[in-house]
């Protein structure tokens, strides 16, 4: 019994802590959107997150795509940086993204990244594979990211937002 209710307790836990990110489920076709679709995204964002001070920019829609930066700054120095796009492709959409050092020295190999591709588009929430991009308010947005932690184990991250003025 104390198995069961242990088993019971890990399942209803990562589905909480899950609850904001889907994965890609390969049956299923992919979503039709346009980059106008995600326009709301656009803005320059600051937040708090991992013990510093977080700014995520994003570019309104251009070419097909947006450009998006992170920077994390901890006691005033730059921890990394994200150079981020969505982009539009074969009438759906893809999030691709690349870490950097604090003195741009890339994370991944030179022609890796991380890419996501659109999973499911509300009015004001938008689903890639481990990132999701939520319209709070007019001046709040809420990324939400799947990260493996020290253990091996992948963990749903809240990253809240306001619209810089």
């Amino acid at each position: 019994m104390k198995n069961f209710l242990a088993i019971l307790c890990f399942i209803i836990s990562f589905n909480l802590i899950s609850q904001n990110t889907l994965k890609i489920d390969p049956s299923k076709n992919s979503v039709k959107a346009s980059i106008n679709d995600v326009s709301w995204i656009a803005g320059y964002w600051v937040g708090e997150a991992f013990g510093g001070h977080t700014e995520e920019v994003w570019t309104t829609p251009l070419g097909n795509s947006m450009m998006g930066s992170f920077k994390l700054v901890v006691n005033g120095n730059v921890e990394f940086y994200e150079l981020c796009t969505i982009s539009e492709e074969n009438e759906t959409l893809y999030f691709r993204l690349k870490h950097f050092h604090n003195n741009l020295k890339g994370w991944e190999e030179k022609d890796e990244r991380l890419q996501a591709q659109l999973l499911k588009i509300e009015e004001n929430k938008v689903y890639f594979e481990d990132f999701t991009f939520e319209k709070v308010t007019e001046n709040e947005l809420n990324i939400y990211v799947v990260f493996t932690n020290d253990t091996g184990h992948e963990e749903e991250m809240k990253f809240n937002y306001k619209l810089k003025k």
